[in-house]
């Protein structure tokens, strides 16, 4: 190899650590389970002071608990950590890469939160201030962990709580019972399983972004959602967007996808978990 050719792969594989560090500021396994290792993707804050604490986002890929990618949330994970979130990308099992039951990516989803209850020094955040979030079947799961009670991994250390303490839920399929999605998979364990079936008092606040020519919510049943939480006592906002189909908060969608992304910053700041400046630009 000569000395210009070096110098090239020299200067390429320091600008693909850059790009890779930027892309994916950290990447680590959270739960194994047998050989498969589960793997979370950390993008913190671009000025962040280590002495400090920092809310935490937490978000579950969409799929039907079939397939996905944690990379679907990179962009709204990219937004918040300039806004001064700890942001994370989970992995979880599906069906087609690890042949699992949605009961398996519950029990991922619940361990993923106690995980970084417990290492919550290790990623500078606030244990009082996390934050689930997902879209469809991720958003179920989201759900799940605060409202759910089984589907607990005999990994996890039980000492710390899987419920976050916020939602923010992209057109979230909530309803599992007969009718509902995925009934057809769970069958009567919907009444375990299902967080329509299992609002409680003392759910975590949540917002609720659902477009009106979604073919797998519908308007209805989020309006119930929302009236049963709220009739215990929690809040539940509600946002519908006129004629958007599943799946309309998505990056490719962009219009949509930045006002459900400043919907969920003004959620955040009303819970005090977001200062209203510095503005930062959505892209």
């Amino acid at each position: 190899m000569n000395r210009i050719t070096s110098k090239f792969l020299c200067c390429f594989s320091v600008l693909f650590l850059t790009a890779s560090f930027s892309f994916a500021q950290e990447l680590f396994s959270y739960k194994t389970v047998d050989t498969t290792e589960l793997m979370m993707e950390v993008h913190y804050p671009e000025q962040m002071d280590t002495t400090e604490k920092y809310p935490a986002l937490v978000f579950y890929f969409g799929g039907g608990w079939n397939s996905g990618s944690r990379a679907q949330f990179e962009h709204q994970a990219e937004y918040f950590a300039k806004r001064g979130l700890v942001c994370f990308l989970v992995d979880y099992r599906t069906k087609n890469e690890h042949k699992t039951s949605p009961y398996e990516s519950i029990s991922d989803a619940k361990s993923a939160m106690r995980y970084l209850r417990e290492n919550s020094s290790k990623y500078h955040i606030d244990q009082d201030k996390i934050i689930a979030s997902g879209g469809s079947a991720g958003a179920h799961l989201a759900a799940a962990t605060a409202l759910i009670d089984g589907y607990n991994a005999t990994s996890d250390d039980m000492g710390f709580s899987s419920i976050p303490n916020a939602l923010i839920l992209f057109n979230p399929v909530i309803d599992n019972g007969p009718g509902g999605y995925g009934y057809e998979r769970i069958g009567d364990q919907y009444k375990d399983f299902s967080p329509l079936h299992n609002i409680k008092a003392g759910a975590p606040p949540t917002l609720f972004l659902l477009g009106t020519k979604d073919n797998l919510v519908p308007v209805v049943t989020a309006q119930y959602y929302q009236m049963v939480m709220e009739k215990v006592g929690n809040r539940c906002d509600l946002i519908l967007y006129e004629d958007q189909p599943h799946g309309f908060f998505n990056y490719t969608n962009f219009e949509y996808y930045k006002k459900t992304v400043q919907a969920a910053d003004d959620f955040l700041q009303s819970l005090g978990y977001l200062e209203k400046e510095p503005v930062v630009i959505i892209e």
